[in-house]
C-alpha cells in the first residue's frame, strides 16, 4: 500500500481540534487551535483514530447504502445503523404476509439473515491532499470550460494512480469551494444482510410529528452483516460468502452518559453550506424552500392517500413517503430557524467585513466586486430556480415524467438491433425494467402525475415554466397513462417480445419525457454563463474570507466524505411549550416518557404489548441507567447533518454510546450557520437498543459477538 504522510501532521495538531463546531476532515486538524481535547477527556492516540498502515478507528466505520453511515460492533462483521437507514432495505424484504417493517425481525443464526439486494458499504483506506497538484495548472484567468477540463482530466489520473486496477473506488472531492482537492480511496462491500429491526412502533416511534422535535423517545436502529469472500474480498452475494472479519470494531459502553462528558462521532455528512452568503439564503427562505416544502406536501397527501387504504402500497411506498416526509419538515424548519435566529443579518455583518478587506488597495481588482456580482446573480436566477425545486419535486416524485425516458432510451436502442442484437439485449433489459417498476402502482402514479403537474403549471411563473409542462393539460396528460407502452411492468415486457420503432416515437408519454428533458437542459444553457461566474466568485468569496481572517480555522463543507466531530453531552433550554414526560434534567428522556406519549391504534405513538408488560415489570436487565431507569435517547452538541444518520457516538475511550440520528428544530438552520446556544445531535442511547434486541427481540446471542464494557 503506498504510503501518505497524514500521520505525522495528524499528531501534532490533534491535541489542539477545537470542539462542537466543525466537521473536520482527519488531514485538516493542523487549522485548529485552542482546545486541549485531553484535557476533555479524549483517551485515544491519533493513531487509533487514523492511520493508514495500522488498523484504527476508521477501519470500523463505513459509508452504509450511499446516504448514511454505520458501525461495525463485532468480529462477525455486525453493523448497527439506523432504522430510516435500513428502512428501504427492510420494506423492499418485507410482504403483507411477513411485514418487518410493521412487526421487527431479528434471525437467531447466520442461515436466517436476509440479503438486502441492491444495499452495500464502503469502507475508507486512505486519503490524501492533491491541492499543490491541481492548483499549479490553474489561474483565476482561465475559462470555466478550460478549468473544468484540467480538473477532470487530474481526477481521472488519480483515480487511475490509485484504483489498483480497479481493487479500490477513488474519489476526487474540491473543498473551500474549489479552492482545495483532496482524494479518497475506498473498498466496497455488495453483500450486506438484514440481521434485525425493531418492530416500526419502536424504530419509528414518534413518526412525523417528533422528527426533528426533542424530546425523543425513538428507537432509531436496525442491524445488518457484511459479508465477503473466503478471503476477506469484496464479493456479490453468494451462500460461500463468510461473515467480514472487521479490522477493527467498535466495543460497546453501557456505563451510560452524563452532562459535559467529552463525545465524539465520526461519519460521512452529505452537505453544508456554512459559507452561503447573505444573498443565498434568502434565495433559499424565500423561493427555493418554499417551493420544495409546498411541492413535497402536495406528494406526501397523494401517496398516503393510497398508503392508508392497502398493506401493499404502504409498503411500497413507505421508503419514498419517509425520505420526502423528512426533507420537507427539514426545509419548512429551516425557513423558520432562520428567520428566527437573525441568520441573514449575521451573514451580512461577515460580508461588511469582507468587503472592507476587499477594498483596501491591494485586494481590490481580485476581490472588490465579488459580493456585488453574487447578488445581482440571485436576483438574475430568482425564478429559475423556483422552477428547478418545483420541477425536481414533479420528477421525483411522479415516475411517469422520468420513466418513459429512462426506459424509452433503452428501448429505441433495442428496436434498433437485429434479431441477434436483441436477444443479447434482452436480459439485460428485462432486468432493468423489473428493477424500475419495484413497488409501481399505476392508480397511484396517474394521480401524482395529474396532481404534480397542476401544482407546477399553479405555482411557476409562467414565463419560467417549461413549454412542454406550461401546455401540458394535467388530467389530459394522466389519462395518456393507460395506453402507454409505459403504463406497468407487463405493458413494457409485452414491448420488448413484440417491438416497433414507430409504436415507441408515437407513445404519448415517451414524447412527452424527452421533451421535457430536452427542454430543461435547453433552459440550463441560458444560465451557464452566469452559473460559471458565480462559481468562480464563490470560490473567490471564500478563498479572500480565509485570507481576511488568518487566524480562524475554516472547515470545509460536508460533501459526504469522511468527518470526525468532538463535543460533550449537553442539554437543552427547558422550553414552557414543550411537555418533559417527567425529566427534569434536559438532556436525556427513558421509558418513561415513551409510554407516556403511548396512544393506542394511534400510527406514529402505538406500542407493542411486550414492551408495556416489559416496562410493567421494570425488567430493564444490565440496561438500566445506575439511577434505575431506562434510557432511551440523550442529547450532546456534536455539528452534523444529514448522511450522518447511523454514526457512532463515542465517549473518549472510542467506545461506542449510541447512535446519532437526528437534529432538533430549534436549529435546523444548521446546515448554513453553527448555532452554538441552540444546535444539538439527538442520539439513541446503546443501552436500550440493546435492550431492544436481548429483552424484546430475544436476540441476545449477538451480545456475544461483541466487546460490551460496563
Amino acid at each position: 500500500m503506498k504510503k501518505v504522510f497524514l500521520l505525522l501532521t495528524f499528531m501534532l495538531s490533534f491535541l489542539q481540534i477545537k470542539a462542537d463546531e466543525g466537521m473536520w476532515l482527519m488531514m485538516l486538524v493542523k487549522r485548529l487551535n485552542g482546545t486541549d481535547l485531553q484535557k476533555q477527556g479524549l483517551h485515544l492516540t491519533p493513531e487509533e483514530i487514523y492511520s493508514v498502515n495500522h488498523s484504527s478507528l476508521k477501519d470500523g466505520i463505513v459509508q452504509f447504502g450511499g446516504g448514511c453511515t454505520a458501525e461495525v460492533v463485532s468480529k462477525e462483521g455486525l453493523v448497527f445503523t439506523n432504522h430510516h437507514c435500513g428502512y428501504d432495505a427492510i420494506a423492499s424484504l418485507s410482504t403483507p404476509e411477513k411485514n418487518y417493517l410493521k412487526d421487527g425481525f431479528f434471525a437467531m443464526n447466520n442461515k436466517e439473515e436476509l440479503p438486502a439486494k441492491g444495499l452495500s458499504v464502503r469502507f475508507l483506506v486512505r486519503m490524501d491532499d492533491v491541492t499543490a497538484r491541481i492548483n499549479a495548472k490553474l489561474n483565476n484567468i482561465m475559462s470555466a470550460d478550460e478549468r473544468n477540463a484540467i480538473i477532470a482530466a487530474e481526477y481521472k489520473a488519480i483515480q487511475k494512480e490509485n484504483s489498483e486496477n480497479g481493487k479500490y473506488t477513488v474519489v476526487v472531492r474540491d473543498f473551500f469551494n474549489g479552492n482545495e482537492f483532496y482524494y479518497f480511496v475506498y473498498q466496497d462491500y455488495k453483500d450486506v444482510r438484514l440481521v434485525g429491526t425493531p418492530t416500526e412502533s419502536i424504530g419509528k416511534y414518534g413518526g412525523d410529528t417528533d422528527n426533528w422535535e426533542w424530546p425523543r423517545h425513538t428507537g432509531d436502529f436496525s442491524v445488518f452483516r457484511i459479508y465477503a469472500d473466503a478471503n476477506g474480498n469484496p464479493a456479490e452475494y453468494s451462500l460461500n460468502n463468510v461473515p467480514l472479519k472487521p479490522k477493527y470494531y467498535l466495543p460497546v459502553s453501557v456505563k451510560g452518559v452524563q452532562p459535559g462528558d467529552f463525545t465524539m462521532i465520526v461519519g460521512y455528512p452529505g452537505r453544508t453550506n456554512r459559507y452561503l452568503t447573505s444573498f443565498g439564503i434568502n434565495q433559499l427562505v424565500t423561493k427555493d424552500y418554499v417551493g420544495w416544502v409546498d411541492a413535497s406536501k402536495t406528494a406526501m397527501d397523494v401517496m398516503k392517500k393510497y398508503m392508508d387504504k392497502d398493506t401493499g402500497t404502504r409498503l411500497d411506498y413507505a421508503s419514498q413517503y419517509a425520505s420526502v416526509a423528512n426533507y420537507w419538515k427539514n426545509r419548512a424548519g429551516t425557513i423558520e430557524s432562520v428567520n428566527k435566529n437573525g441568520t441573514i443579518a449575521d451573514k451580512q455583518k461577515v460580508e461588511a467585513k469582507f468587503q472592507e478587506w476587499a477594498n483596501q488597495p491591494e485586494n481590490k481588482a481580485t476581490y472588490g466586486n465579488v459580493l456585488s456580482e453574487i447578488e445581482a446573480y440571485y436576483k438574475l436566477i430568482a425564478d429559475r430556480n423556483l422552477e428547478r425545486n418545483y420541477a425536481s419535486q414533479f420528477q421525483r416524485n411522479a415516475k411517469y415524467s422520468v420513466i418513459p425516458f429512462r426506459v424509452g432510451s433503452a428501448l429505441k436502442s433495442y428496436t434498433e438491433q437485429d434479431a441477434a442484437g436483441r436477444a443479447a439485449m434482452k436480459g439485460k433489459l428485462t432486468s432493468q425494467i423489473e428493477s424500475t417498476y419495484d413497488g409501481f402502482h399505476p392508480e397511484v402514479e396517474k394521480d401524482m402525475l395529474q396532481t404534480m403537474l397542476a401544482l407546477y403549471k399553479a405555482k411557476v411563473p409562467f414565463d419560467y415554466q417549461l413549454p412542454v409542462l406550461k401546455y401540458a393539460v394535467p388530467t389530459e396528460l394522466a389519462n395518456q397513462t393507460a395506453g402507454s407502452i409505459f403504463a406497468t411492468k407487463e405493458s413494457v415486457l409485452k414491448f420488448i417480445d413484440n417491438p416497433s420503432k414507430e409504436a415507441l416515437e408515437n407513445d404519448p408519454l415517451y414524447r412527452f419525457s424527452g421533451v421535457m428533458v430536452s427542454e430543461a437542459m435547453m433552459f440550463g444553457d441560458k444560465y451557464v454563463k452566469a452559473d460559471d461566474q458565480f462559481a468562480k466568485n464563490t470560490r473567490l468569496y471564500l478563498d479572500g474570507l480565509r485570507k481576511a481572517n488568518p487566524d480562524k480555522a475554516f472547515y470545509p463543507d460536508a460533501n459526504s466524505t469522511m468527518r470526525l466531530t468532538t463535543g460533550k453531552v449537553d442539554r437543552l433550554p427547558i422550553r414552557k411549550d414543550r411537555q418533559y414526560y417527567g425529566v427534569k434534567d434536559n438532556f436525556y428522556t427513558d421509558m418513561t416518557g415513551m409510554v407516556a406519549k403511548y396512544k393506542k391504534g394511534d400510527a406514529e405513538f402505538d406500542l407493542p404489548q411486550r414492551l408495556l408488560d416489559l416496562y410493567k415489570k421494570k425488567d430493564f436487565g444490565a440496561y438500566k441507567d445506575k439511577k434505575g431507569y431506562m434510557p432511551v435517547n440523550f442529547l450532546s452538541d456534536n455539528d452534523i447533518t444529514g448522511g450522518n444518520s447511523g454514526s457512532p457516538i463515542m465517549n473518549g475511550k472510542g467506545e461506542l454510546i449510541g447512535l446519532a440520528f437526528d437534529g432538533n428544530s430549534e436549529a435546523l438552520s444548521g446546515d448554513i450557520v453553527f448555532e452554538k446556544q441552540w444546535q444539538k445531535t439527538i442520539n439513541l442511547d446503546v443501552r436500550f437498543l440493546l435492550w431492544v434486541m436481548d429483552k424484546y427481540h430475544g436476540a441476545g446471542y449477538l451480545l456475544k459477538e461483541m466487546d460490551i464494557r460496563k
